[in-house]
């Protein structure tokens, strides 16, 4: 006999556990199930929580080799404990699980650990991890939040020693000599900035003609000029055609991505970091007929619902970016829909970060985009070397870009370059979203001295009226 909830949702990352919380908390019966026996998600787990943790770690071992000399800090015989700095991640890790963990028992949400398939549009059948099976059923909802995997390529065989995903790149054993990154994104960087400050030589080969493909050109190019000043090196519009791995490391056979003759480029470890792909295999979709995409995405309409009736989807399992804030945002949308309420999700003032440093982080369109779509624009910009905190905290690279309207001044975009970007955008993403027009954030008052003055500054800047430049 099957054990009945309101809802269950499929998958504990930041989609699904916040959407079950949510429901709880709406007064919903709910159940969550997730195959791994940590709550989290790839983000938790394998993903966001951990690579923060080394890029955390990272920047200190590098600030106490390379900087802290200038602020009058003397430190002799900075030597790296890669153990110790592998084993702060994964407490970290154990840390924010326990607390989502936590979060389930004070919202009486039931947390079932195992590998779930729909039945019917009503059932969920879960093969237990500690072994067993059980039957769930769902009076109101079934949501599927079941996230995305590594993105692999042909003719490179991950097996997570030579050739890793982003998961191997986390536990690495030691620095390699020479890291191939293969991609370069978001996550790519991210993994590249970590082993570079530990010491790796490390090379981005990107198939297109640029990094971070889709962010504001500005912004990417000043990315990969950063980059480039920390040692990184960049084989761009380059095709990886093969990976040969032997004792000794990996040789990569590369392209131009135009065609042309071919190379090898040698190195210890390769990441193969081109994208994540939805999780959406084994769940029994197509049994039951649900519509998926051509990229295997599962459809759904405007209040994430699929075709079959009482099935609802959210996160990296449909179409949109791959962020764990908004999977987050999706479930809370839902959970309340389901409760009876109208909330409304702007996809336009959904912020996006790189956690390189600088940082980087932009919210809205681009300036490709407005260009693309014929919309007339004004431009503000201010560098970070003006600001006062900036030059205070030694860190001046950057610069705050805002696009806006050029009739209604109306916010479009926000673009960041810069010490603590992700942290920065928050106040663009809300400006946006209460429709702010760039006078609006000139004239709110910032406290002095903050590195958030830069942001008023280029505000200020698309009337071609800044104070400090």
């Amino acid at each position: 006999m099957a054990d009945a909830f309101d809802v269950i949702v499929v998958g504990a990352g930041p989609g699904g556990y916040v959407a079950a919380i949510r429901a709880a908390q709406l007064g919903m019966t709910v159940a969550c199930v997730d195959k791994r026996d940590a709550p989290g998600g790839t983000c938790l787990n394998i993903g966001c929580i951990p690579s923060k943790a080394l890029l955390q770690s990272s920047e200190r071992f590098a600030a106490a080799q390379h900087e802290l000399a200038a602020h009058g800090v003397r430190v002799a015989d900075v030597t790296l404990d890669l153990k110790t700095m592998l084993a702060r991640k994964d407490k970290v890790v154990s840390d924010n699980t326990h607390g989502v963990e936590f979060l389930f028992r004070k919202n009486k949400v039931e947390y079932v650990k195992g590998t779930a398939r729909l039945g019917a549009r009503d059932r969920v059948a879960v093969a237990l991890n500690a072994g067993g099976r059980r039957e769930l059923a769902a009076k109101k909802a079934i949501i599927l939040a079941t996230g995305s995997d590594s993105a692999s390529l042909p003719g490179i065989a991950i097996d997570e020693r030579r050739i890793v995903s982003s998961t191997g790149a986390l536990a690495l054993s030691a620095v390699p000599k020479h890291l191939v990154v293969v991609g370069g994104g978001y996550i790519g960087l991210e993994m590249g900035s970590v082993w570079r400050r530990l010491g790796a030589e490390v090379t981005v080969v990107e198939f297109l003609d640029r990094i971070t493909p889709g962010m504001d050109a500005e912004l990417s190019a000043a990315l990969q000029r950063s980059l480039e000043r920390q040692g990184f090196k960049f084989r761009l519009a380059t095709k990886v055609a093969e990976a040969k791995s032997g004792k000794d490391g990996v040789t990569l056979a590369l392209e131009p991505a135009k065609g042309g003759a071919r190379e090898n480029l040698d190195a210890d470890i390769v990441l193969v970091a081109v994208g994540r792909v939805p999780h959406t295999a084994e769940l029994g979709l197509k049994e039951i007929g649900v519509a998926l995409d051509e990229k295997g995405r599962i459809k759904v309409d405007g209040r994430f619902a699929t075709n079959v009736a009482g099935l609802y989807a959210i996160g990296d399992a449909i179409t949109g970016p791959m962020l764990a804030h908004k999977a987050s945002e999706e479930g809370v949308v839902l959970a309340e829909m389901l409760a009876g309420s109208k909330p409304v999700l702007d996809y336009d003032a959904i912020p996006a970060v790189i956690y390189t440093w600088p940082e980087v982080a932009t919210v809205g369109r681009t300036e490709e985009q407005l260009k693309a779509a014929g919309v007339t624009y004004k431009t503000g910009k201010f560098p970070f070397s003006a600001n006062p905190r900036a030059r205070a905290n030694g860190f001046t690279e950057g610069f705050v870009k805002i696009l806006a309207d050029a009739r209604s001044d109306r916010v479009l975009g926000v673009h960041i370059i810069g010490p603590d970007a992700g942290t920065l955008i928050a106040e663009a993403a809300l400006a946006m979203e209460f429709a702010a027009s760039a006078e609006d954030i000139a004239r709110t008052v910032h406290a002095h001295p903050t590195l958030e003055e830069a942001v008023k500054e280029a505000a200020l800047a698309v009337d071609g009226h800044p104070i400090h430049i």
